[in-house]
């Protein structure tokens, strides 16, 4: 007879297996140094992209002077697309910017009106490659073979009823890759007028919206 209180033997001590220690600690190391590397590639990545984004896509501005007032204003923020400048560049084409848009550019002869030849001029287009401006007794008119006759675009567009009384009698041919620019401030802006049309390929980009003062803000 089997003594059923003794007759079954304790089920036998299992043992664990030790902790694994060095390769979790060798994983956390691990880690721990992707995560270094996460953070310095950001560090060393995000500066690039914003130089890029600068360079070829959009770049902020602030407003120096009065030339395109009311249009623009001493101090305002704008922000200028480059981008058709860039896509220009990569396929080999000029970019020349649409009647009445704003431009920012650079001017090599600045210098001869006690300018910096380096610096950046904003100013609004207003004829293009092939085109004769001339301004006349205190009006502006494009003349093109579509217009033989010539065309008034301070009245004709509306960017027009912030443009006063043009000055400076002239007339000035724009050849091909050229624009003709000016202040929407004609009594008191430095353009076209001045130091005759531009290059397009100075041309760094075109304003598309002005971002302060806040309660002003813009798009053109």
């Amino acid at each position: 007879m089997i003594d059923t209180d003794h007759g079954v033997a304790p089920p036998p001590h299992v043992i664990p297996p030790p902790h694994n220690d060095s390769r979790r600690s060798r994983s956390s190391r691990s880690e721990g140094a992707k995560s270094i590397f996460s953070t310095l590639a950001v560090l060393l990545v995000a500066p690039l992209i914003a130089i890029f984004l600068t360079v070829f896509v959009f770049q902020s501005y602030q407003v120096d002077g009065v030339s395109m007032e009311t249009t623009l204003s001493h101090n305002d923020r704008l922000v200028v697309w480059k981008m058709p400048k860039t896509w220009s560049k990569i396929t080999g084409h000029t970019y020349i910017p649409k009647r009445g848009d704003i431009v920012v550019f650079t001017e090599p002869n600045l210098s001869q009106f006690g300018q910096d030849p380096s610096k950046q001029l904003i100013k609004r287009v207003i004829g293009l490659p092939g085109e004769r401006v001339i301004v006349r007794n205190q009006t502006l008119t494009v003349y093109n073979q579509a217009r033989p006759d010539g065309f008034k675009p301070d009245q004709d567009l509306p960017y027009g009823n912030v443009i006063k009384d043009t000055t400076m009698d002239g007339e000035w041919t724009v050849g091909k890759g050229q624009i003709f620019v000016a202040g929407d401030n004609r009594s008191n802006s430095l353009d076209s007028r001045s130091f005759g049309p531009i290059n397009a390929s100075n041309i760094v980009g075109k304003l598309v919206v002005r971002v302060l003062p806040l309660d002003d803000v813009k798009r053109f």
